[in-house]
Parts: C-alpha cells; sequence; structure tokens
C-alpha cells in the first residue's frame, strides 16, 4: 500500500515522502491516526506543489537571515553590573548576565537586532568581567557572532 506521510514516522519516514508499508498498518494506523493520505495522483500533484512552496519559503527565509546577519556585523553590547573586589581578571559578578539581558538589549536596539530567546546560543550565563564571544542564530543556516563586554558597575 503507498501513502504519503503527513508528518514524520519514526522508522518510516519525513513528511511529504512516499512510501510503501503493509495493508494492515496503513490501514488500521497510519490513515485513522491522521499520519498518511492515500498516494492518489491528486495527491502526489498536491505534494509536490506543497514542497516547491516550501522550498521557495525556505529560500526567502535564508536571504532574509542572511541580509539581518550583516547588521549584526562587529555589535558589541556592553553591560555593567556590581562584582567582586580584586583585579578585573578574577573579579566575580554579584549576578550573572544571561540570555533575556542580551535579548533585551538587542530588543531595545531595535529594527532587524530583535531575536527570540531560543534564537541566542548561551550554554551558561556570563559571570566574570570581561568580553564574551556570543553565536545568534537567525536560520539553521546562518549563525552570526556578536561581542558581550562586561564591565565592573561605579560605586
Amino acid at each position: 500500500m503507498k501513502l504519503i506521510l503527513k508528518q514524520a514516522v519514526e522508522n518510516l519516514g519525513e513528511a511529504g515522502q512516499l512510501v510503501t508499508v503493509k495493508p494492515g498498518y496503513g490501514r488500521n494506523y497510519l490513515l485513522p491516526q491522521g499520519l498518511a493520505y492515500a498516494a492518489t495522483p491528486g495527491n502526489l500533484k498536491r505534494i509536490e506543489e506543497e514542497q516547491v512552496r516550501v522550498e521557495e519559503r525556505s529560500r526567502r527565509d535564508y536571504l532574509e537571515a542572511k541580509r539581518r546577519a550583516s547588521q549584526f556585523g562587529g555589535l558589541t553590547l556592553t553591560f555593567t553590573a556590581r562584582a567582586s573586589e580584586g583585579d578585573d581578571a578574577e573579579a566575580r559578578l554579584f549576578g550573572s548576565v544571561g540570555v533575556a539581558d542580551i535579548m533585551e538589549e538587542l530588543g531595545r536596539r531595535g529594527g532587524d537586532l530583535a531575536v527570540e530567546r531560543r534564537q541566542i546560543l548561551l550554554d551558561e550565563p556570563i559571570k566574570a568581567l570581561g568580553s564574551f564571544p556570543v553565536t545568534i542564530r537567525l536560520h539553521a543556516d546562518v549563525e552570526v557572532e556578536i561581542q558581550v563586554q562586561v564591565e565592573r558597575e561605579d560605586g
């Protein structure tokens, strides 16, 4: 039995893929669960048209991400924070600079710099003074690196 998958099915295939399964599996599981539909000529044509639209949208998203990435070039965000006494190399922050702080600062600058929380790739919050590289993923294939500078707060 030939079916077109509506969504990815483990050990079978990805969404939009034409698969051949045993009739019982297709009739009793895939079709009733809404995971697939029959591979009729009309459905095959529809899935091809849908794939063309998805490819066009993906290409547009990629080009838009590349355009936005150019605006991040050489960007440095500066944060001030209270820190322990001592020279800057050994000082620890009272608190930290995290993803939310970076997202808020980028949003405050406006325009195409605003990003979502999940786009900022920071393993753990910054808890020291200095300059740190932070990667921002604008698209699956487009990443840009900015610098986050953390300075001692006066007073």
